[in-house]
């Protein structure tokens, strides 16, 4: 009898062991791979800024990685705006989105969850950080735009460079010397994130009174390589990486603090016929493959994913990243800035 009671424990404590064992249960990567797999694809909207070679490249290794051969549909952001406008349209007539991922700003896509029109996924448990999660799962922040000013290392004096962004105030910049770009949401999320509302008013403010030379990035990105202006008071750092391919002497006041980090972030529109290729696809874009293949394609990483150039970039610096719930605050902030400095709205 004694002997049976023996076997009978060693019976359970045998079956304990097994049923611990880690191949004992699918991880949740190969669920969500074999999902993905019968649905067969994904349509992939993407920025405009991304070339179709990169994006071409990013759905090849993509498909190599999960070993999943799905035929992605390849789609161009032009206007970020409608392509939200248009999802929230066909979502109020009962219409399916055309896009199964969706790579536009943290900021559009607060727009979608404040409507919630983003699809949740538990990304944690497939090892993305929780840092790069955001409105309540329905996006993964996959790359940061680091904006700080720049100005023409061959032309800008190095005891005129700015070194903070009460500097960018200074009336010696009055007369055109300084570039402002339509990207006002930068000044509203230093207002918002970093000093308050109330300074980030009177900053614009005492910027809009210097008269200063207005226009796109890109615009200003050209008129500093020409000496057009001394100083931009925003630029992207895909420019400034840009500038440093080409060989021009276009840099970052590397001093000023603190750095301004806009996301893209990657979201499933609610009802997408793929949703599970879309979210393995965003969870591709946080690997190491995907940073990779964005730096070298598009010029931005995630300032989150240890190892990428953003990341070295923001180590022992300030960083201002959006939170959620400023996201409204600071588009009603970005568009009264944008008729206190002089834009016109079209």
């Amino acid at each position: 009898m004694k002997t049976v009671k023996l076997l009978v424990a060693f019976l359970f404590l045998l079956a304990l062991q097994v049923t611990s064992i880690p191949w004992a249960k699918s991880a949740p990567i190969d669920d969500l791979i074999q999902a993905a797999k019968k649905e067969g694809a994904v349509e992939f909207l993407a920025p405009s800024s991304w070339p179709p070679t990169g994006v071409e490249m990013i759905a090849e290794a993509f498909n190599k990685k999960y070993r999943v051969n799905l035929k992605v549909g390849k789609h161009s952001s032009q206007q970020m705006a409608q392509d939200v406008s248009k999802v929230m349209t066909r979502a109020a007539v009962g219409v399916a989105p055309e896009w199964d991922l969706m790579v536009v700003t943290d900021a559009h896509h607060a727009t979608l969850s404040l409507k919630k029109l983003l699809q949740a996924f538990d990304y944690r448990s497939l090892g993305v950080d929780s840092k790069m999660v955001h409105y309540g799962n329905g996006t993964v922040s996959i790359a940061n735009q680091l904006v700080q000013p720049a100005y023409n290392k061959k032309v800008l004096p190095a005891r005129d460079v700015p070194r903070s962004w009460d500097d960018l105030a200074d009336p010696k910049w009055k007369g055109g010397k300084i570039g402002v770009s339509v990207a006002t949401h930068h000044f509203a999320r230093l207002g918002v994130g970093a000093w308050g509302v109330e300074k980030g008013n009177k900053y614009v403010e005492a910027v809009a009174k210097l008269e200063p030379n207005l226009g796109t990035l890109g615009q200003l990105y050209t008129r500093l390589q020409i000496g057009e202006i001394l100083v931009a008071a925003t630029l992207l750092n895909g420019l400034v990486y840009d500038a440093e391919r080409r060989g021009a002497p276009i840099v970052f006041a590397e001093k000023v603090e603190p750095v301004i980090a806009p996301a893209y972030h990657a979201g499933v529109p609610k009802g997408a016929a793929h949703p599970n290729a879309g979210h393995l696809l965003a969870v591709f874009l946080t690997t190491s493959e995907g940073q990779e293949l964005m730096e070298k394609y598009t010029g931005y990483t995630s300032a989150l994913v240890p190892g990428t150039r953003a990341y070295k970039y923001v180590q022992g610096k300030k960083v201002l990243y959006m939170a959620d719930d400023q996201a409204e605050i600071i588009d009603k902030l970005a568009d009264e800035y944008t008729k206190t400095l002089g834009f016109k709205k079209k």
